[in-house]
């Protein structure tokens, strides 16, 4: 990307302050819009931006390059379609929401012909929220997803993995709106249903006085923001229900091999699980 390019980011969460962290690291001049004066406040305190605002953010946008949209997947759509008219002719536009079926095929049929938005994931985050937890460092183990459509150009592409490059992501990919959607539901979703179904299953009061690094490491992420996993959940809910069926019914082949005292099965999994484990690491580690 031109070091010369002005980014916009609109929402400064957790993951919106890290990208404007990593992207002012890098040396591009970085602004920011957030409906949290505070937010704004802090950026600027701590150079993470170089100007912001919470109200009469239309000059932001329109000397804006690039926006990358740091919103939840309802207000994304709504903030967007109210405020395309600021944009600068030519800009590049990109999300960072964890589900794209209702979100990129309405914003790519209503946006402004000289603007473009390309879809991506960085599949990263940390079980606290706001631009004062901001980190560019949960970028480098992290995996970027890039979601084109047949609406996007090569110029855009372009942008959406120079910026992934930017900040360091260990691996970047693509995936379709649908197979994306499909994976998210197994890989995240499900994880996430299953860490708030292990906290919810009984009262955990005086479980802390007990557990070990298991029981922390399976629920780290049930400490969860119930506003935007509803969102993501609902609009994703049949690939979601699908992994739900799926899971359950591995589940429930683990009960049964305990139930008929089936060594020889309950063995047999352990084992499969052991074997796809190591080869997950090893995929890993060969990035």
């Amino acid at each position: 990307m031109n070091k010369e390019r002005n980014i916009c980011i609109v929402g400064l969460g957790l993951l919106g302050g890290s990208y404007a962290m990593g992207l002012t690291d890098a040396g591009y001049t970085v602004t920011a819009v957030d409906v949290r004066p505070e937010a704004i406040r802090y950026a600027l305190e701590k150079g993470i931006i170089a100007a912001g605002a919470v109200e009469d953010f239309a000059p932001l946008l329109a000397g804006a390059d690039a926006v990358v949209l740091g919103l939840y997947p309802h207000a994304l759509v709504d903030w967007l379609r109210n405020n395309q008219k600021h944009l600068k002719p030519g800009a590049l536009l990109t999300d960072v929401c964890g589900v794209k079926s209702g979100v990129v095929e309405e914003i790519q049929g209503f946006l402004r012909p000289d603007a473009e938005f390309i879809a991506s994931h960085p599949m990263a985050g940390k079980e606290v929220s706001g631009v004062e937890h901001a980190d560019c460092a949960i970028f480098k183990p992290a995996n970027f997803i890039i979601v084109p459509t047949e609406k996007n150009t090569p110029r855009g592409l372009a942008f959406a993995r120079g910026l992934a490059e930017t900040l360091g992501f260990a691996h970047i990919t693509q995936l379709t709106c649908a197979e994306h959607d499909k994976m998210i539901g197994y890989v995240s979703q499900l994880t996430h249903a299953i860490a708030v179904s292990l906290m919810n299953a009984n009262d955990n009061t005086h479980l802390a006085e007990y557990t070990g690094d298991s029981f922390r490491d399976l629920t780290r992420i049930a400490k969860i923001n119930e506003n935007l996993w509803s969102e993501l959940f609902f609009l994703n809910k049949e690939n979601l229900i699908a992994e739900i069926d799926q899971f359950s019914a591995s589940l429930e082949g683990l009960k049964r091999a305990l139930v008929e005292n089936d060594e020889t099965e309950l063995k047999r999994l352990f084992v499969q699980s052991t074997a796809r484990r190591r080869l997950f690491d090893k995929k890993r580690e060969a990035r």
